[in-house]
């Protein structure tokens, strides 16, 4: 299998910073160079929204992901990581490199003397977004003797289909069911799934667009529902995303009925009598968990985050 890297902040992750791990993560094993905090600073002039330990926990929950490696602002280490040299202890993306590049401080960096492709990188491959594509990537990968590989704007732009809901799937596991927005999808979420597969296989139903505007008012969703269903089910915790087919607070109860949860979970925020009273009905039992993050990870809502 090739082995593809990629390299950048991904700081604020949204739809497209996870159609462009699914896409890269269709040429092979994946590693995410995650920028460290002064290297974002370094190469975008100020500080990550996010810090690097909870950067690093949310690109390391998503399942395209196989390998995430926090870098520096070396250079060469980032030919050295690139080429294949996995005893290089700085491994590095290219924000040093991108700053130079557009400070037009490009000295001491173009591709050495020889033989183009001259590196051990030949089971690698550079991959970048179409808005990433430069000169400086591309001598990078030149320079390491690694594939060179650009993903379209159009291609992030496509969200996958909806796959049809299973009708009571066999498991050895309990069945637990989540349902909600997930509309600025943060790291909390990440730890509430990684919390919910704890206790079975997960399935996420996220709310249909009109119904979370029923529920919040004008101005949500943020973001549609095809996108939200499949950012959630890039997470390595969920087993399968869907998006609901009913209304009200229980719009997941088409899916539901299919599905056949043995638990619906929900945390303190999203604890609704609707929710109880179905669940008491069916026999599903009701679990409540607290809004807890990640250890050492600060709290975050989704309320607090949008603009932000």
């Amino acid at each position: 299998m090739k082995r593809v890297i990629v390299s950048g902040a991904f700081d604020d992750l949204h739809f497209k910073n996870f159609r462009f791990l699914d896409e890269a993560a269709k040429l092979g094993s994946v590693e995410v160079l995650l920028w460290s905090d002064e290297a974002v600073a370094a190469a975008t002039g100020k500080p990550p929204k996010f810090p690097l330990v909870e950067r690093e926990y949310f690109v390391g929950a998503i399942r395209f992901a196989e390998k995430v490696t926090p870098a520096d602002s070396s250079f060469p280490s980032a030919i050295a990581i690139l080429a294949g040299n996995t005893e290089d202890p700085h491994p590095n993306p290219l924000p040093e490199y991108r700053a130079r590049e557009k400070k037009g401080m490009r000295d001491g960096l173009a591709p050495s003397p020889g033989t183009p492709g001259e590196g051990r990188g030949g089971g690698s491959i550079w991959v970048v977004s179409q808005c990433d594509d430069c000169q400086a990537n591309r001598e990078l990968a030149k320079r390491a003797g690694a594939e060179y590989h650009v993903i379209s704007d159009a291609t992030l732009a496509v969200a996958p289909p909806v796959p049809a809901t299973p009708i009571n799937p066999i498991s050895t596991r309990k069945k637990v069911l989540v349902t909600g927005s997930f509309d600025w999808f943060h790291s909390g979420h990440v730890r509430f799934f990684e919390e919910c597969s704890e206790l079975g296989d997960l399935y996420v139903v996220v709310g249909h667009d009109e119904n979370i505007k029923l529920l919040k008012g004008e101005g949500h969703p943020l973001f549609p529902a095809l996108q939200r269903r499949f950012i959630t089910g890039s997470i390595r915790f969920v087993k399968l995303a869907l998006v609901s087919t009913g209304n009200g607070w229980m719009d997941a109860e088409p899916e539901c009925q299919k599905i056949r949860p043995d638990i619906y979970a929900v945390n303190e925020d999203g604890d609704r009598p609707e929710k109880a009273r179905f669940c008491e009905q069916h026999g599903i039992e009701y679990r409540v968990l607290k809004r807890l993050p990640k250890e050492g990870l600060p709290k975050r809502q989704s309320t607090a985050l949008r603009g932000f």
